[in-house]
């Protein structure tokens, strides 16, 4: 099995990223911008300038902006081009564990009951009153009963490692509580279909079947782009026969220096949209079509209903063109 690991940074090689491009089951794939360093090198990293991206002709990479985080997706294509079974999205503020490392795609796993609608899955993992970053707002004060998990033969579309100290929060949860947290070591927790949690791109593994959903989009704000990514996936993984699994910490985030109050205005689309994108992506999809066509259906009624531009559909139709 090839196995990828896709970031962007425009920083020099952080301590995380020394250590992802050490790992040696994997191949560290990481995509520049503008402001990274022109001197950027790291031992067994493939590093992608904003030339070399340029030359390999991706139709997506051409009409993708600058300054974005969306880049990375340059390194998505690169890794799918080059035989990757399987990428793990993270980003140069993560570092891996000792023994990082994920489950296997398909096996016997804990599994909630399906048709929960949103859960606080960091729930499952502590007794900390934490939310991630997605989570509608109306929940985060919400009791939620203790998940009921079978241990059932399923299919895993996208894993989601969660991460100690500094894990993936909102700003609300910064500006307020704003304590570290550290997740109990338990086995992994896969949702029914029906069962919801947003998931991030800081320590997420996508199967080679599902790498179209990787689609960042580009024309968001940057705190809600991975988080539309992942509400959008699954209800068309769902189709497909996939499941999200959540596995203890395996990386500690560092995070790099950010703005609470400018992470707020970020945000303010989560706050106020993910239940109707939820909504919208399940009515769009259809279980008879590919991922592809699914995903392009999601985004033409997210379109219709105000929630993307219409430009979000051009560029899809760039990365889905590449990415197959």
């Amino acid at each position: 099995m090839t196995k990828y690991i896709a970031l962007t940074s425009i920083q020099p090689p952080t301590g995380a990223v020394r250590k992802f491009a050490a790992l040696k089951d994997f191949r560290l794939i990481v995509s520049g911008d503008r402001k990274t360093p022109a001197t950027w090198k790291c031992g067994n990293a493939v590093f992608l300038s904003i030339a070399d991206q340029a030359k390999l002709g991706y139709r997506l990479t051409k009409s993708l902006p600058y300054d974005h985080y969306c880049r990375k997706m340059t390194a998505y294509i690169y890794a799918a081009k080059n035989g990757a079974d399987m990428i793990v999205d993270t980003d140069d503020d993560n570092i891996p564990l000792s023994g990082w490392t994920f489950p296997e795609f398909n096996g016997r796993f804990q599994a909630t009951q399906d048709d929960l609608g949103f859960i606080n899955i960091y729930r499952s993992f502590t007794k900390q009153n934490i939310w991630p970053r997605g989570l509608p707002l109306k929940l985060v004060a919400a009791k939620q009963p203790p998940l009921k998990t079978s241990r059932l033969p399923v299919r895993i579309g996208v894993w989601q490692g969660l991460a100690d100290e500094d894990p993936d929060v909102d700003a609300i949860y910064r500006l307020t509580i704003n304590k570290p947290c550290y997740f109990s070591r338990r086995a992994p927790v896969v949702l029914g279909k029906g069962t919801v949690s947003p998931f991030n791109s800081q320590n997420t593994m996508f199967r080679k079947e599902l790498f179209p959903l990787m689609y960042l989009p580009a024309h968001v704000t940057f705190r809600f782009t991975d988080i539309l990514r992942g509400l959008i996936a699954q209800p068309i993984m769902w189709a497909a026969g996939y499941r999200l699994g959540f596995t203890g910490a395996t990386v500690i985030q560092k995070r790099n220096p950010h703005d609470y109050m400018k992470d707020f205005e970020s945000e303010i689309p989560c706050y106020l949209k993910c239940e109707k994108v939820v909504n919208i992506a399940t009515e769009a999809v259809k279980k008879a079509r590919p991922v592809a066509d699914n995903l392009y259906s999601v985004y033409s009624s997210l379109t219709k209903n105000g929630i993307v531009e219409g430009r979000e559909l051009r560029l899809l139709e760039l990365w889905l063109k590449d990415i197959a």
